[in-house]
């Protein structure tokens, strides 16, 4: 089985971006026909030809994500 390629991250004024090569055995696993998720795409583990996901999210997102966290922790 191939292996997947994480690239590394790059950005712009307003997001954070990275790639993902997947080999076709992982490929092949994925729905044909629609958007995934980062969640939904991050529970897939499997089989794919060669394919390509990119992922945006904000910048700063994991320090967001852990200012909700203490705050749901404060209360």
């Amino acid at each position: 089985m191939g292996q997947i390629q994480y690239s590394d991250k790059y950005f712009d004024d307003t997001f954070e971006y990275r790639h993902v090569v997947l080999p076709p055995e992982v490929a092949n696993l994925l729905p044909k026909n629609c958007v995934l998720s980062e969640e939904c795409s991050k529970a897939v583990d499997g089989f794919i030809t060669r394919f390509i996901m990119l992922f945006r999210r904000t910048l700063n997102y994991q320090q967001q994500q852990e200012n909700q966290a203490q705050n749901l922790v404060a209360k």
